[in-house]
């Protein structure tokens, strides 16, 4: 007779368990800092809307002599608004391609004269929860005040 030697082929349950404990000690460290970096990225890309949103409201104000009113809205970027004031030497082109949203998902609120702010206008986002106030990454967002702060 042959001795035919049997190998088992596979894991045991003690190497599978020791894995996963070490995918959990891996994702314990490096979840925390990877939310954290999503949230800061957020709040980057919410600076970043507001300085093109700024620099397309001023380049509306030096052809139209004033900014789109409150009634208007941001939406006076893209198309020609049909309410008073109707600029008159609006571009044909518009300001902007398309309005951006914030990161989760809203329009970016828009008030003309400003309410919080010394410049002309504010624009703000309510955060990730949609209401006012809220802290962490329910904060809200404004163009005159640092992250994380919120409308008065």
């Amino acid at each position: 007779m042959k001795n035919i030697s049997r190998k088992q082929h596979g894991f045991s349950l003690v190497e599978i368990l020791v894995v996963l404990v070490i995918i959990g000690l891996l994702v314990s460290i490096v979840a925390p800092n990877v939310l954290e970096r999503a949230e800061e990225a957020r709040v980057q890309k919410v600076q970043a809307d507001f300085k093109a949103i700024e620099t397309s409201l001023k380049v509306y104000k030096l052809d139209n002599f004033s900014f789109p009113t409150t009634d208007q809205g941001l939406m006076a970027l893209v198309e020609k608004p049909t309410s008073e004031p109707i600029p008159r030497n609006w571009k044909q082109s518009g300001y902007l391609e398309e309005l951006p949203l914030d990161p989760w998902g809203r329009p970016y609120l828009y008030l003309s004269p400003a309410e919080f702010g010394k410049g002309g206008f504010d624009i703000y986002s309510y955060g990730a929860d949609g209401v006012t106030g809220g802290e962490g990454e329910d904060a809200d967002l404004g163009n005159w005040k640092q992250e994380n702060s919120e409308p008065q």
